[in-house]
């Protein structure tokens, strides 16, 4: 009798702590010293959504002026619910496949990385960002929520931007098998840059992999992570119905997630290798441009835009805010290196609050301003060197929002 009341109660127990009593609710973390809204987002790669932001206001009720206060506990737009042992789409009564695998994948990330202590297959408790259940436009009723939930995650995790979308049209998707197979479907949101035509030139790549750093235990390659926010951009600008030429390609890269992103030597350009001489390689990419520009400019088309995203090195000490450089008198090329310069100021001061932004505009004479015939801005995304600068460079969430805050400085869309 006695064993048979000590079964009941723990089965009671285990009932009452993971029966159908269980409430989701929101993690909470301690924040350190230092700490601002930005990074705390960024380290748990929530920093590039509007909605995990303003959740995050929300629910500590604070103003986007507010300070963060070092050993306070704050609610993240993380939402945890009691896995049901079978699959996360019959806990959440999620219809869609690849919202399930990532926030699969977004719970083993945050294992990785520390934090989490264990598993959701272990604890049973899984963590679920609020843009997977409260953002973008398609819905289904979760019975577990008794609400709206979002079904259908449109990119990774840092995805759903923090440009405001117009509604899309007619859920057009199009194919581009360079953003690789997680990032190939491209929901088309609207036709705002139709008629507009941009290259994108991401820096060296081939037999040069531009500026390196070896301090850490991957080496970084300027070219990989240069061509990765390249690709992003490339994907944001076509969601917006503009035709977006990468200048440099890899087709076995496609955008990619990791931090540490693998050197390689394979890159192309119009289908050719890049040559070894340096004067050769920038040579090859002017000419694919300016052929396309002609080719377009026959065709009637007004709008075409250069953009070279390069990653710099400097002393190691050193942290480099992105900046911009334009070339000569041509008015378009320096307002858009402004209006870039401006953009991240205006971001910084929303999610780096009280930092400051040091990032700058110059007039360079450097090879791919002078020799390509559309109007043409040149980037530097980072000091490679800087540990500080690592972050921007390796979270994915960043190199993403380096591309939305690109998108926004050459369009004005937000």
């Amino acid at each position: 009798m006695l064993k048979l009341n000590l079964a009941i109660g723990l089965l009671f127990i285990f009932s009452a702590a993971f029966g159908k009593e269980f409430n989701p609710y929101y993690h909470k973390v301690t924040v350190k010293n230092g700490d601002a809204v930005s990074t705390l987002l960024s380290k748990y790669g929530l920093i590039s959504q509007d909605c995990n932001i303003n959740k995050f206001y929300d629910l500590n009720d604070l103003s986007k002026k507010s300070k963060l206060i070092a050993d306070k506990e704050y609610f993240l737009p993380i939402k945890v619910y009691k896995y049901n042992g079978k699959s996360i789409r019959t806990t959440l009564k999620l219809s869609d496949v690849e919202a399930a695998k990532d926030i699969q994948k977004y719970n083993e990330l945050l294992l990785k990385k520390g934090l989490r202590k264990e598993s959701f297959l272990k604890n049973n408790l899984l963590w679920v960002p609020v843009h997977y259940l409260e953002c973008n436009g398609k819905e289904v009723k979760n019975e577990t929520e008794k609400a709206e939930v979002v079904t259908k995650k449109e990119t990774k995790e840092e995805s759903a931007k923090e440009i405001k979308k117009s509604p899309r049209r007619s859920n057009e998707v199009k194919i581009n098998d360079l953003f690789g197979p997680k990032y190939r479907e491209v929901n088309m949101f609207d036709d705002q840059l139709s008629g507009q035509v941009f290259y994108i030139s991401s820096g060296h790549g081939g037999p040069d992999p531009g500026a390196q750093c070896s301090d850490l235990e991957h080496t970084l390659c300027e070219d990989e992570y240069a061509y990765d926010v390249a690709l992003r951009l490339a994907r944001d600008l076509t969601q917006h119905g503009a035709t977006v030429h990468m200048i440099v390609q890899d087709e076995n890269d496609g955008i990619r997630d990791d931090e540490f992103l693998d050197c390689d030597n394979d890159e192309s350009c119009n289908g050719k290798d890049l040559p070894v001489r340096q004067l050769d390689r920038l040579k090859q990419r002017a000419d694919h441009i300016n052929r396309l520009y002609h080719k377009y400019k026959k065709q009637g088309v007004a709008k075409q835009t250069a953009i070279m995203i390069h990653v710099d090195s400097r002393n190691k000490e050193q942290r480099q805010d992105v900046f911009f450089y334009h070339y000569g008198s041509d008015k378009v090329s320096k307002d858009l290196a402004y209006n870039l310069q401006s953009t991240f100021e205006e971001k910084y001061e929303i999610f780096q609050k009280g930092r400051g932004y040091r990032g700058y505009v110059a007039n360079r004479g450097l090879y791919m301003l002078r020799k390509v015939d559309p109007s043409a801005v040149y980037v530097e995304l980072a000091n490679i060197r800087n540990k500080s600068d690592h972050i921007r460079l390796m979270e994915s969430a960043n190199r993403q929002a380096l591309a939305n805050w690109l998108f926004e400085g050459l369009t004005g869309i937000r």
